[in-house]
């Protein structure tokens, strides 16, 4: 085998092939990239400074979209019900009872949506409203036509009622802007920017208004909603973008209207709020900004997207002002601006490194040429490490550039790949979170809709056994009455024959004081005396009988109510007393404890429309309930404890607001503790032994009130004292509703 011939020519040391023009090549590439960075990132401030001023441009727009549409909406939604006659607003007087119905409308409203005051004005020169001026509390105004003094401003409970009277002033709808405006348009419009220095805070709003009318197009006044201008300086400071620029609103006159820094958009002049006009702000931005707008054909020249570059304080800024307006007359300017420097700072860091590194790198290939080789290799090894980690499971990698092109090149893509792969995973890893949550979900709404339908399944089969028990018992006091009334109405002919017939033997035994032995051995045998003395007493007793089973009978039909119709008028107390005669064989006294006292507190009480039958189910189970506490607490108890302390029972009826019945039941037995308080009407729950209570009677009771009867149920317990259930129901109800 022949040896290959390699000819001898000339060669360089491998250093200087290998550092020589590694220096020259690094030197000019990285003066190139760095140059070129350079330009290119202040192109990439240009661009990235105009795409966030228009991101943030398209964020003010949408929210202010979204913000400012509220009023409007909900002013076309009253306006039209007002039409349709569904909201009455009672012109030409009208009753108290109608106007607190609207200024719960009104008050329901407020606590829906974020406004500040929501209300009409009548042509009649009255008005009603409701309001936040605090940001907080709510309340309702009710003024008349005729001031001084007309506008009383109520305060209100969690409920939408009237408590007290908060304020008195003077209104005058035909000489506030909030009226006349809307009035003058006949159509809806934004008025005038309204401001009020309040007590509590100031008051600086935009009012939504517009006219309304009857069904035949006759002017009724105008209904506003008012929203507070404040809380978008909120919204503006809640931006990315204000933490190194500044956003704010301007009106086309050049007003403040709100802006991102810590400025008000107003001022105090002997304590009266004084809108803010732009070029007067102490804020520098804001006023060299202004400044520019008016120098510039004015703040009402601007009718399209309008970007600038403008030098505050020695800094460069690019500014965007963009039109805002909306069908109803806002004519608002958006003004965004981002200084240069928020952008620069960290080009201007990349370049000092890059010319850090030209001269680094320099300096290290010249001294450590001989150890070119390992520097070429270690980026290499590098790479290698981050792919083993990235294998082992660690994502998290990147590796840092050289100054090799190529290695660099490398050294991106990896650095991209990885970054993908992190990307990739965080996404996968959010997406199981994501479907964990879902099946979660799904799994509780499941859970919900079993616990749900075993409810509705335990109250269907407990009201078909009250109505089968109802009907049960309306049979057999059915069947019972017809004998009894049969045996109490010939009770009164048996005692008169009885009374004749001893009458007759007392007149035989006048007239005949020496019978026949036999009668006389007769007489003896039977005991005649004691028969003329106990007979009639026996009929006596037997006629309080039939009356007790009369009575007891007459109690089992008021309960069932099966022999009337379900819903109609009924006297409340009949139902009461009905339910206190089942339960009077628990109430009387018994060897091992003495009589449970019933208090009764009726007070005048009208007929009341209801399903009755439902409402004496709900007495009994309280009743009952009651009557079991007091058995547990006199078991605790000796004879002589209870006889001194006596177990009682009190039931108060009353009328409440003219419109609401109350019934209030309580004992004085072992009370409820407040953590069994707060689930005394879920379903299935029960403080009794096993076997004793089935958890549905004081659900299904809290079902038939408030349900069914569109009343309140309510609980009021201290252990070891009692306990009191306050049922309040209308005293008029129609099948849908409360009336």
């Amino acid at each position: 085998m022949k040896t290959p011939y390699f000819s001898k020519s000339k060669a360089f040391p491998l250093q200087i092939v290998l550092v020589v023009p590694f220096l020259i090549q690094i030197f000019g590439a990285v003066s190139l990239v760095g140059y070129l960075s350079f330009k290119n990132g202040q192109r990439a401030v240009n661009d990235l400074a105009e795409q966030l001023m228009d991101r943030t441009s398209d964020v003010v727009d949408e929210h202010l979209k979204s913000y400012l549409s509220i009023p409007q909406t909900l002013n076309q939604i009253n306006a039209d019900a007002i039409r349709r006659g569904i909201l009455d607003v009672g012109v030409g007087g009208a009753s108290r009872r109608h106007r607190q119905t609207l200024g719960k409308y009104f008050w329901d409203q407020m606590q829906a949506y974020d406004l500040t005051f929501i209300g009409i004005g009548l042509t009649t020169g009255e008005g009603l409203g409701a309001a936040r001026y605090d940001g907080k509390t709510i309340t309702i105004e009710d003024w008349t036509a005729k001031p001084p003094n007309n506008s009383t401003n109520y305060a209100t409970d969690n409920q939408g009622n009237r408590t007290q009277v908060n304020n008195r002033f003077s209104w005058n709808n035909f000489s506030e802007s909030w009226y006349t405006q809307p009035i003058a348009a006949d159509k809806p419009i934004w008025a005038k920017i309204y401001t009020v220095n309040f007590p509590t805070a100031p008051y600086i709003v935009a009012s939504a208004s517009r006219p309304i009318y009857d069904s035949q197009n006759r002017l009724l006044g105008m209904i506003g909603s008012d929203i507070h201008l404040l809380k978008l300086s909120d919204f503006l400071r809640s931006l990315d973008i204000s933490q190194s620029g500044q956003v704010f609103l301007l009106e086309r006159d050049g007003t403040l209207i709100a802006s991102s820094g810590t400025e008000k958009p107003f001022t105090f002049v002997n304590q009266e709020i004084r809108r803010l006009r732009a070029i007067n702000s102490s804020d520098p931005m804001i006023q060299n900004i202004a400044r520019h707008l008016q120098t510039s054909n004015g703040f009402k020249s601007i009718t399209q997207d309008t970007d600038f570059q403008l030098e505050v304080q020695g800094k460069r800024h690019f500014v965007n002002v963009v039109p805002w307006r909306d069908k109803y007359g806002l004519d608002w300017l958006v003004v965004v601006s981002v200084p240069e420097n928020a952008f620069m700072a960290q080009i201007n860091a990349n370049t000092d490194t890059t010319i850090a590194l030209c001269f680094g790198a320099l300096v290290v290939a010249s001294v450590m040429g001989v150890f070119t080789s390992h520097w070429i290799v270690r980026p290499i090894l590098r790479l290698n490490w981050a792919s083993e980690a990235m294998a082992s499971g660690n994502l998290d990698q990147t590796v840092e550039t050289s100054g090799i092109q190529e290695l660099n090149t490398l050294s991106n893509s990896f650095n991209h790949m990885a970054g993908q792969l992190h990307e990739s995973f965080t996404a996968l890893e959010k997406s199981k979170e994501e479907l964990e949550d879902r099946v979660e979900e799904r799994t509780t709404e499941l859970k919900n809709a079993l616990e749900e339908l075993q409810r509705t399944q335990s109250q269907v089969i407990q009201s078909e056994k009250m109505s089968s028990l109802g009907q049960l018992v309306a049979g057999v006091a059915h069947e019972i009455n017809n004998p009894v009334n049969f045996i109490h109405g010939n009770l009164d002919y048996v005692q008169e024959y009885t009374q004749d017939l001893l009458a007759l033997v007392q007149l035989y035994q006048q007239y005949n004081s020496n019978p026949a032995p036999e009668i006389q051995i007769a007489i003896e045998d039977m005991d005649l005396e004691f028969l003329q003395g106990d007979l009639p007493k026996m009929l006596s007793s037997m006629k309080v009988g039939t009356d007790r089973i009369r009575q007891i009978v007459l109690s089992l039909r008021n309960f069932s109510r099966t022999d009337e119709a379900e819903f109609k008028s009924v006297d409340i107390h009949e139902g009461i007393d009905s339910t206190l005669m089942i339960l009077q064989h628990r109430l009387k006294a018994k060897p091992e404890q003495p009589e449970i006292e019933v208090i009764k507190d009726y007070g005048t009480v009208p007929l009341v429309e209801c399903y009755a039958g439902q409402l004496n189910q709900v007495f009994m189970n309280i009743l009952v309930n009651a009557i079991d506490a007091l058995e547990e607490s006199n078991a605790l108890r000796t004879y002589q404890e209870i006889e001194d302390n006596p177990s009682r029972i009190k039931i108060r009826t009353s009328v409440v607001n003219s419109t609401w019945l109350e019934v209030a039941i309580a004992d004085n037995g072992v009370g409820i503790s407040k953590e069994f308080q707060q689930r005394i009407f879920d379903p299935f729950f029960t403080t009794k032994p096993i076997g004793k209570g089935t958890g549905m009677g004081m659900s299904i009771s809290y079902q038939i009130v408030t349900e069914k009867h569109g009343g309140k149920l309510e609980c009021f317990s201290t252990a070891g004292e009692g306990t009191e259930f306050i049922i309040q129901v209308p005293l008029q109800l129609k099948v849908h509703g409360v009336v």
